[in-house]
Parts: structure tokens; sequence; C-alpha cells
């Protein structure tokens, strides 16, 4: 290159790279390529929104350039937030997290490419980086110090490869409450930095204080935030009125009231739930984010709804504090936000005030009967209140669909069958209980049929209390189908999806009783619906789609579907055994044999004939085929 070719500029360089890159490519090569090309693509984009430009992207490295220290310490920020929250749905194993190194240096431009020792110091940076962290040069911390309120570490002078002088290396800490540093200090220039950084939060913390004051107590809807993009949403938004209700953070200081605000945010998603008219996340979903610091604008697009609903309960004694705001992220203000005080036995009441104002807000009419709350019909005195956390807890543990999760839940629900008999939760969450001991085959032959007619008697129990009841209806599914009746299965999943039209697990269950009835082609759209409204949470609705589409002969979507089931739950059994007989279906025997070995090191005592015993496919010709392929793929 001439010097009339040579172009030298001062640039603010960003380089990021995944920690553990080759261990991840080792242990599954297409999905580690796949998530890759996910967070680079996020990357790119968060570049271009702080006013950089990607330079090169080559195998698990970004590198970007910016003409401020600002846009790009406020960009790495981002990235590394919006990572960590996409993280946080994965297994431990399958986490990718980037470094990030960022410096202010002497560059050469030729055509799109920039070099020289500004480049350098930035990838050696991003070695010097925790997973998931920043590190910053001395000559970008000057820079930004004083203008972005982080906590930054000094952590020494670093001899770095290729550079002749000491590098003076800067963490900057996204998480105040991130372990300190345990490099050595600067000496004297540090307590004037630190003095400033301090001086610098506390005028924050009041600045936002007094913003969040007049924001809730004087003028609610003026509250300005970052527009979510249509172009950006992962799922198209429905043509209604579409909301994800954040869970509501606990402010009680006690742990043990999670329970109590978790069931706040519970009853408002059901109440929302049973109107047609609007498009409500399930919780599944929206629960993931639970303790995580985020925008409305990363949930609109990351679930594919126009509003967010936020908010706080703050129990203490027998007074409750409900706030909550309805943000339209497409527009970037509130709707509206409003602070709620009651007494604890007014709780029931107060949940249908907040749903009602929230369905005001969307501008949507009540259906006929839609302020009368489940809730408060089955929950009253201070029993009911009782029973009421009760269900609340129980439910919590039958979610974590573990057999200890199941034994803790079964115990609480006996507890509130005995309570509160005429309580209809308690028989359902007993019934669900036994269900699940079905399922994984715990119960011997005896045994098995009495189980049946117990989740029959609870269910029905329950429908008699409240004939409405779509989990009700959802369980009556499947007893029909192990007893063969298809046509009455069918009928129940009817029922319970009309009875909860944004219910997830209304269209899961329904599309069992399809599946089932080798209806196959017709299951595969009520199993979609479910994945819409869930589109986080359900690895089991991931696995029931791969069985619908193997079924169909769409093996390499069928594909697709299981390993996105494995990807939430690599311990899903059932997303094992689809995938290893769909690539024995394919004539990918090495694939379908590895599969199978899975299954053997989550259940080692697995045998094909009692997993067959719980298929009761209305043609055994599919039933045939399956378990054929498993015994190919060296199950038996």
């Amino acid at each position: 290159m001439t010097p009339d070719q040579m172009k030298r500029k001062l640039a603010a360089i960003l380089s990021a790279d995944v920690k553990g890159y080759s261990r991840l490519m080792g242990e599954d090569e297409e999905w580690t390529l796949r998530t890759l090309n996910s967070y680079k693509g996020l990357i790119r984009n968060l570049v271009g929104e702080h006013r950089g430009r990607v330079v090169a992207s080559p195998g698990d490295n970004v590198l970007a350039e910016f003409a401020s220290v600002v846009d790009a310490v406020e960009c790495a920020v981002e990235i590394q937030q919006v990572l960590k929250a996409k993280n946080a749905i994965l297994p431990e194993t399958r986490k990718m997290t980037f470094r990030i190194g960022i410096n202010l240096g002497d560059v050469i431009e030729e055509a799109d490419s920039i070099y020289g020792d500004g480049v350098n110091i930035a990838a050696r940076l991003e070695g010097l980086a925790e997973p998931g962290g920043i590190s910053l040069s001395e000559s970008a911390f000057r820079q930004i110090e004083n203008k972005i309120p982080l906590h930054y570490d000094y952590q020494g002078e670093h001899q770095v490869k290729n550079i002749a002088r000491p590098v003076r290396v800067y963490r900057a800490r996204i998480d105040p409450e991130a372990a300190p540093s345990t490099m050595p200090e600067e000496k004297k220039p540090s307590r004037k930095r630190i003095s400033r950084v301090v001086l610098a939060g506390i005028a924050l913390v009041l600045i936002t204080a007094a913003a969040i004051l007049y924001l809730f107590a004087f003028h609610p809807s003026a509250s300005k935030k970052e527009v979510a993009s249509r172009e950006k949403m992962a799922f198209p938004l429905p043509d209604k009125p579409s909301i994800a209700v954040l869970p509501f953070t606990n402010l009680s200081g006690d742990p043990k009231q999670e329970f109590f605000s978790d069931g706040i945010t519970e009853d408002i998603i059901t109440a929302l739930s049973k109107n047609p008219e609007i498009f409500v996340i399930a919780r599944n979903s929206t629960f993931s984010y639970k303790g995580k610091a985020v925008e409305a604008k990363q949930v609109s697009e990351e679930l594919g709804v126009r509003y967010v609903l936020e908010g706080s309960v703050q129990k203490s004694g027998s007074q409750v504090r409900i706030t909550a705001q309805l943000i339209d992220a497409l527009k970037g203000h509130n709707l509206w936000a409003e602070r709620y005080e009651r007494d604890l036995k007014d709780l029931f009441a107060l949940q249908d005030e907040v749903t009602l104002k929230i369905l005001m807000g969307l501008q949507v009419k009540l259906t006929e009967g839609g302020q009368a709350s489940t809730a408060e019909k089955h929950f009253r005195g201070k029993e009911g209140l009782e029973c009421y956390l009760k269900v609340i807890e129980s439910s919590y543990y039958q979610r974590i669909f573990s057999i200890e999760g199941n034994n803790k839940s079964r115990q609480i629900a006996e507890e509130i069958v005995s309570m509160c008999p005429g309580n209809p939760f308690g028989y359902l969450l007993l019934g669900w209980a036994y269900r699940f001991d079905l399922m994984r085959g715990s119960s011997m032959a005896h045994q098995h049929q009495e189980s049946f007619k117990k989740v029959m008697e609870l269910a029905q129990k329950a429908l008699t209390i409240d004939e409405s009841l779509s989990s009700a209806h959802s369980l009556l599914i499947h007893i029909y189908i192990y007893k063969r009746e298809f046509d009455k299965a069918i009928a129940e999943g009817e029922r319970a999806v009309a009875l909860d039209p944004n219910g997830a697990n209304a269209y899961e269950h329904y599309a069992h009783s399809l599946l089932y009835a080798n209806r196959f082609k017709e299951a595969i759209p009520a199993i979609q619906k479910a994945i819409r409204l869930n589109p986080i949470g359900s690895t089991s609705a991931y696995s029931t789609l791969g069985d619908a589409y193997a079924n169909t002969g769409r093996l390499k979507e069928a594909v697709s579907a299981f390993k996105q089931a494995l990807l939430m739950s690599p311990d899903n059994l059932f997303a094992h055994l689809g995938l290893s007989s769909t690539y024995i279906e394919m004539g990918r025997e090495k694939e379908g044999r590895a599969e199978a070995a899975e299954v053997l090191k989550i259940s080692p005592k697995f045998s094909l004939d009692n997993h067959e015993m719980g298929l009761p496919f209305k043609d055994q010709s599919t039933l045939d085929k399956y378990i054929g392929n498993l015994r190919k793929a060296g199950l038996k």
C-alpha cells in the first residue's frame, strides 16, 4: 500500500468474540452456527443503532468502529444486556457469551477495512474481558469516565502481544453489584475519579427518583421510552391488540412473598386470556424475564406484541400496594400508570380493577360477564385467601415438571382439598399430579387403572364445582385418549379452547387429542397456535410439533422442532425419542443411535414395552412404525 493510499483517522474500536467457541462447536456445530449467526445479527443491528459500522465479522469475532467512544461503550453495554437475556432461557452448557474490548486509537483505513495498533489493542482487550463483560483501554476510559454512569475497575498494566508498551486496562461493570476487581488499583488519580463517579451516581439516583415521582404521581402518561420496531419482531403482530404481562416485582423484602406477587401476575394474565378480542402471551414466556431488567422494546420485539404491562406488589401486614403501567411499545409511551392501595381482604376486587383498567387502555370491550372474577368466586374469607396462596404455590412446583416438584405440588394440593373442599383448583392440581405419574409410568399395572379412575374423579369433581374451567376439560382429554375414546377427547379439547381462547396450554392439549386420533395435519396449526401464544416457555409444545411433522412426512421440519425442544430442555426424553425415530426414518442411522443413547443416559431403565403402553394411537400402524424405528436405533 502506498502512502497516497493510506488514510489515517482516530476511531473507537469495538472487538467482540465468543468465550468457549471451540467447545460449543465441538458439542454441536449446527446449533452453534445457527445461534452465532443470530447473535451476530443482533450485534450488527445494535452497532448500526449506535451510529457505528461493522468492519468485519470472521468466525466468532465482530469488529466495529465508532466515531465516538460514548457510542461504542453504550453499544457494548446494550449488546451484553440483550445477549444476557437471550442466554437466560438456554441451558448452562448452551449459553453463548461474548467478551468485548474497546480502544480509542489511530487506525489505517483502506477501502472498507481498518488496520493498525488501534485495532490490535482492542482485540487484546477483548481477550482480557470476562465472559459477558467489557474491557477498556485507558484512552477509551478517559473519554467516558464522567459521561456514562457505570462502575469502573482499574485492572493494572498488561503486556499484550505485538504491542510494545504495556496497556492500562479498565473493566466496565454493567451490573453495579458485580464483584469489584482484585487487580491493583491506580494510586493517586483513582481517588478523584472514584469521587466523580460516586457524585455522578448520587446525582443520577436523585434525578431518577424525581423523574419517577413526576411520572407516577403527576403525569403518568408522559414517560417516553425507546420505540420497538415491527421489522425486528421475532413474530408478526397479531391482527388484534396484543399484550405481554411481565412478572410483577416483589417489593416486600421477603422472598416468601414471591408466590404472592407471581399470583397477582398470573391472575391478570388469566383474566385477560378470557377475552377472545385480545392476544395474550402465556405466563411461561413472560416469566422468563422474571428478575431481569428489561425494556418494553425488547419484550415487544422478542415476543411479537404491541403492549407490555409491568408493575410491582408490596404486601405489608394486612395492606397491599400494587403499581402498574401499560406501555405501548410501538409508540414508546405509557397508556396509563396507576397505584392502588387496599386492605388485603379486597385483593380479588383489586385484581379485577387492574384488569378492567388494562382492557380499557387497550380499547377493547369486555365480553358479557367479563368482570366476574373466577378467583373472587372461589376464594372467599380468610381460609379462601390461604387456599389461594397455596394454589399459587402448588402450581409453581407443578410447572417444574420434575418428580420432586410434582410430589411437592401434590402435597400442597391435598392441603387445599382439606382446607377448602368447595374449591375446584385443589382437585385440579391433584388430578394433574396423578396424570404426571401416569406419564412417567411410576405405577404398577393394577395401580395404573386406579390412577386413571382417580384422575377422572378429580376432573369431574372440579367441573361439578365450575364447569367453565378450561384446565379441567384439558385434563379429561388425556383420560379419554388413554381410554381410546378419541371423539370425546377432541370434544373436550374444543371445549377447553373455547373457554380459554388465549390459553397456550388449552391449544397444546387439544393438539394431543388430534395427534392420537391420527389427525396429524389438523394437530399442526393447533400446536403452532400454542407456540405462538407461548413462544419461549414450552419445551413440550415443540416436541409435540415434531411428532405432528414426523407423522405427516415433514421430516426436516420435525428435526428442527425436536432440536428446539432440546435447546429449551436438554433432558426432554420425548424429544430425544422423536428425534431418534425421525433420524432412522431419514436413513441417518448413526444420528438415530446417538439420540437413543441420550435416552438411556436420561433414563437408564427405559423400556420400549412400557413406553408403548403409554402411546394409544388410534391407528396401530403409526405406533408400529415409531416403535420399529426406535428398535432399529438400539432401544429395547
